[in-house]
């Protein structure tokens, strides 16, 4: 069962982002099956791993789009890509230790993050990036 669906809307205009927030939507969805399937710590902890992982992958490519594109909301932008790596890597450390920490509530919190994030904070640098050529 999909937590997450993607939609026309969070398309930014750009092919190879729009793809990295089909695969982090993916990703998030495949966290809440293994969570809902009751898979277990490995299965959960292994998922957890490849989002943190391609968080970081995803941040870098589109900051750098966003350096050459000299968008001037690129220190914002950051900032708040840093403080969401920040949030998955410990949800990530959490589970290696043991923690319970995939929960309705952290799946709920992810969507939204994801949801919110594209619809606002990317859709923002959208038009530049189309302007200066970037698809």
């Amino acid at each position: 069962m999909a937590l997450m669906t993607w939609i026309p809307t969070y398309s930014v205009g750009v092919t190879s982002i729009d793809e990295q927030h089909k695969r982090l939507i993916a990703l998030i969805n495949e966290l809440h099956d293994a969570m809902l399937a009751n898979r277990g710590t490995v299965a959960v902890n292994q998922v957890l791993v490849q989002l943190a992982d391609y968080c970081d992958e995803h941040f870098s490519y589109e900051e750098g789009l966003l350096q050459k594109a000299q968008y001037p909301g690129f220190a914002i932008h950051r900032e708040k890509h840093v403080r969401m790596a920040e949030q998955v890597r410990k949800l990530t450390s959490q589970a290696q230790r043991g923690g319970a920490v995939v929960t309705l509530e952290v799946m709920n919190f992810l969507r939204n993050w994801l949801d919110k994030h594209i619809l606002g904070t990317d859709k923002e640098y959208a038009p530049l990036l189309s302007r200066k050529g970037f698809s």
